[in-house]
């Protein structure tokens, strides 16, 4: 299981996605979320893959890459959300 931010480094949302991102890992030492710039060819990529619209985005993508769930824009899920669909994939 893969748990991927996308976002846009220099938009306002950053800092709220980077804080998220650096508290879910503080609460969860063995799980690193992967955080990838809109900017870069991966980042775009990704987000055209999955077809993500809206920033920043959270995905969850299972072992053999399907796509878990997507949560977009900036009301982002609750950990225990996130949780909840991380670990059940």
């Amino acid at each position: 299981m893969r748990i991927v931010f996308l976002y846009h480094p220099e938009s306002e949302h950053a800092g709220k996605i980077m804080d998220y991102a650096h508290e879910y890992h503080r609460r969860h030492q063995e799980t690193e979320p992967e955080m990838l710039s809109l900017e870069t060819v991966q980042g775009a990529e990704m987000a055209r893959l999955y077809d993500v619209t809206s920033y920043p985005a959270i995905l969850i993508i299972s072992r053999d890459g399907r796509l878990q769930q997507l949560w977009q824009e900036e009301q982002l899920p609750l950990m225990q959300d996130l949780d909840a669909y991380a670990y059940s994939y």
